[in-house]
């Protein structure tokens, strides 16, 4: 199941891709991870969705990603006597406590620290930002506010808060629950919703105890504020465009992802770039241009990995969408273009001795045309140092850890195989990772490869050293 591009591809899991039958041709078509959705759906019914997951896995003898993304709080309205109210532009609202139904002049806001924390002059987006008031008049239980764009609301629809910190911890009661599910069920990434600050993050990162990568999800402008603190705790960032890009300008949103990227990947942690990609596939066999520009944005820019979130979870074409993004990852991934951009971005060695071995072998690669580079890692960490670099060849990541393999499915350019085999020392590797590399579609007989590795072999984090080797 050799992959012809480098980014991966993460699509999530609904109602349109649960059975085993559409999660086998998803991943066919080039899926590498899947996302288990916590915000809907039973704890039975993810755990059943992982299971066909690794019984595809199984049989194509490739590891596959799995991610649970918590919910987090949901900021969302009351309801409305008659389930929606018409709006005008410049007309009053107001949000109170009180629980009754609401009407064209007022609804229920059952967020008592959102009433306290918001100031006159602060903003309300509603339904993804299609409805937006300016507060004018706050007191004991209320916020009064004039309308200033939108024309209709219904019940229950989410809210947004730009530039206000909410005293709203981002780890709910239902998130906590759902955690130890993921976690139990053997999810390898946790996304968190509702960053606002590094604590959010390590509070999840004390709970997981290691058991599973955290992936910290950025969809607060808080959240870009202290983005290289959050980044630190983190295993990795998802951005999500969806509810940022309504808190902030929409202009600010193409700068913001490449700079989130471009820090990430300075890390050499993996980067995910999500949120209505591929929309208009949810209901069409094929996308925009304008969104077949928006992913290849997202792969100039470098991402790790690219999310398809209601296309494949609800939509009508979920096995098109995998193939259509899988098609403009392969035609980006060759543009001169994009090679000249993935070297001018290309982040200067961190100064230890690991790191230094895998940018060689990055230059190494070039200089003596080698094909491939392999990793021998414990931990993966010698796969996302070398991944850091963007090499144009792949990277094939031999782990005797299953759970790393998995993990590492989200990296940029790797290739991960379980190799159960126990490497005493550096003699007999080379021809045993030319035969993996042989039998994967890798390399044929006669091409070049690099090899790292770190002796003594199975400790992590000691990757000393580097090795050109040919596949006979």
């Amino acid at each position: 199941m050799r992959r012809n591009r480098q980014t991966k591809i993460l699509a999530t899991i609904g109602p349109a891709s649960s059975d085993f039958e559409m999660i086998t041709s998803l991943f066919v078509a080039g899926v590498d991870l899947f996302r288990l959705n916590f915000s809907h759906g039973s704890h039975d019914g993810h755990r059943k969705v992982l299971d066909r997951i690794r019984k595809v896995e199984a049989i194509y003898n490739h590891p596959i990603g799995v991610i649970g993304d918590l919910q987090g709080p949901k900021l969302r309205i009351g309801n409305f006597e008659n389930d929606s109210i018409s709006l005008d532009k410049g007309q009053s609202f107001r949000f109170d406590s009180e629980k009754s139904p609401g009407n064209e002049k007022r609804v229920y806001l059952p967020h008592p620290e959102v009433l306290e924390s918001m100031e006159v002059g602060s903003h309300i987006f509603l339904d993804d930002g299609k409805v937006r008031i300016e507060i004018t008049d706050k007191g004991e239980g209320f916020l009064e506010g004039v309308v200033q764009s939108g024309s209709s609301l219904s019940n229950h629809k989410g809210f947004n808060i730009p530039n206000v910190i909410l005293p709203i911890a981002a780890l709910t009661e239902k998130d906590k629950t759902d955690l130890k599910a993921a976690i139990d069920m053997g999810v390898d990434w946790i996304a968190q919703s509702f960053v606002q600050k590094p604590e959010d993050v390590k509070e999840v990162k004390e709970l997981i105890q290691g058991r599973a990568s955290l992936m910290a999800k950025i969809e607060k402008p808080s959240a870009l504020a202290c983005l290289g603190d959050i980044i630190d705790i983190a295993d990795g960032i998802m951005l999500a465009r969806g509810d940022l890009g309504v808190e902030i300008p929409p202009e600010d949103v193409p700068s913001v992802q490449k700079n989130v990227i471009r820090q990430v990947r300075d890390t050499g942690k993996p980067v995910v770039i999500a949120t209505q990609m591929l929309e208009s596939m949810i209901e069409n066999a094929r996308p925009t241009r304008a969104e077949a520009s928006d992913v290849a944005t997202a792969i100039y820019d470098g991402a790790d990995c690219i999310m398809l979130s209601a296309e494949t979870a609800v939509g009508e074409y979920p096995q098109r969408a995998v193939e259509m993004m899988d098609r403009i990852a392969q035609r980006t991934e060759q543009d001169d273009n994009y090679i000249e951009m993935m070297e001018l971005a290309r982040p200067d060695t961190i100064n230890t001795p690991s790191d230094a071995i895998t940018t060689a072998a990055y230059y190494v690669a070039q200089d003596v045309d080698a094909k491939l580079i392999v990793n021998y890692t414990t931990s993966g960490s010698t796969a996302l140092r070398t991944a850091r670099q963007r090499p144009e060849v792949p990277i094939l990541c031999l782990t005797p850890d299953l759970n790393a393999a998995r993990r590492l499915m989200l990296s940029y350019g790797v290739h991960t195989v379980y190799d159960k085999d126990k490497i005493e020392d550096f003699t007999g590797p080379a021809r045993h990772a030319a035969e993996i590399a042989i039998e994967k579609g890798f390399l044929k007989k006669g091409d070049s490869f690099i090899m790292t590795a770190g002796v003594p072999f199975g400790v992590s984090g000691s990757t000393n050293i580097l090795r050109i080797a040919r596949a006979e």
